[in-house]
């Protein structure tokens, strides 16, 4: 039962996270059937936060709900790319935001579902997005591939964020160009972007929970 504090549909997102085949799909569906009556919305909306049901014709390996088996409710964030094209978490946070805030407006009530926890907490939590300097990217990239390497280049990042240096393998020359790219860009350490476990709305999480073996024979059957 939704907490009675939270009895504003307009105001509130009921997540529903969980492992892989834990039953997310179905239980969302469930959810969106009948929470609305008792919340007094006009309908339910389910936002997808899976990354690879992004892509059209990625159905079976993401077990991606069919149309047919949708129950007539809307969906968000399914069908949106082309294979050709590359995943954004940045990209998703503007549209999935913007998804839940027409939900909203409709008076209705946002389901979030899906298994990519960056993508749950890229739409759920405060977490910013710093942007990119292609003049920036290319001095550190050109950097990295010199005799200073990746490992000089952490020890760079490790003088001026020693948070983001130790959460940072220092071989991973992506991720250590990217962490020094927005401490140049903004002048603030990379780990001040990390996300912080604040939700940016009223939300109520709800965790699916199997026991492992369970799990294995779900995804055998799946």
């Amino acid at each position: 039962m939704i907490p009675s504090a939270l009895d504003r549909p307009g105001d509130l997102i009921v997540a529903v996270v969980g492992q892989t085949a834990s039953g997310k799909s179905d239980l969302s569906l469930d959810l969106a059937q009948s929470l609305p009556e008792l919340m007094g919305a006009a309908a339910a909306e389910i936002v997808s936060a899976d990354a690879l049901q992004l892509y059209r014709g990625m159905d079976i390996g993401t077990a991606k709900t069919p149309v047919s088996e949708r129950r007539g409710i809307a969906h968000h964030q399914i069908d949106v790319l082309d294979v050709t094209e590359e995943a954004s978490v940045a990209r998703y946070q503007i549209a999935a935001r913007a998804d839940v805030e027409a939900i909203h407006g409709r008076s209705g009530l946002a389901l979030v579902v899906g298994g990519s926890g960056l993508y749950q907490r890229a739409l759920l939590d405060r977490l910013e997005f710093p942007g990119t300097d292609p003049g920036v990217r290319a001095a550190l990239e050109a950097e990295a591939e010199g005799p200073l390497g990746a490992r000089g280049l952490h020890a760079r990042l490790a003088a001026l964020d020693p948070e983001s240096a130790r959460r940072i393998d220092p071989h991973n020359a992506r991720r250590i160009i990217r962490a020094l790219e927005v401490i140049e860009l903004t002048g603030r350490p990379y780990s001040s972007t990390m996300p912080e476990r604040v939700f940016t709305r009223p939300c109520v999480m709800i965790a699916i929970r199997h026991e492992q073996a369970i799990l294995d024979e779900r995804i055998g059957r799946r």
